[in-house]
């Protein structure tokens, strides 16, 4: 049964500041709770833009692979599963809008899915509970 992850946060930064943080893609470590090595640059000379790929693990588990597909300067990233996993038509996509008092509104949602009876639930509650809590630790949240 596909699941959705829904996060949503503000930072006092500016998008610009909240984007370029997240977009790194060795970051994201933190938010993720997981290793993560950055594999390729992005097609358009964006080094985490369109095309760019990392890998993650997970514990003892597999590395896997995802790839940017989206990349708007301070206002989108999506990236897709590309390799490596037993999740199917994966999607996560962070978006940046401004707020009143000049901070950042992050809305994250990664659609989870798989062909493995309870592979998505276990993925969701993971994820649910580790990029919360990676986001309030991160440096753009101060």
């Amino acid at each position: 049964m596909a699941r959705e992850v829904h996060v949503e946060r503000d930072f006092p930064q500016p998008p610009n500041i909240v984007f370029a943080y997240l977009a790194r893609h060795e970051h994201l470590e933190d938010v993720f709770g997981a290793k993560i090595k950055r594999l390729a640059s992005g097609a358009e000379g964006e080094r985490d833009g369109v095309g760019s790929r990392r890998e993650l693990r997970i514990g003892p588990l597999p590395p896997f692979e995802e790839t940017v597909t989206e990349f708007v300067p301070d206002e989108l990233i999506e990236y897709r599963i590309t390799k490596g996993s037993p999740l199917k038509d994966h999607l996560g996509g962070m978006r940046f809008s401004p707020t009143p008092d000049g901070g950042t509104h992050l809305d994250y949602r990664i659609h989870i899915d798989s062909a493995i009876p309870g592979v998505a639930a276990l993925v969701h509650t993971g994820l649910s509970r580790s990029i919360p809590r990676g986001l309030a630790k991160a440096p753009i949240s101060r």
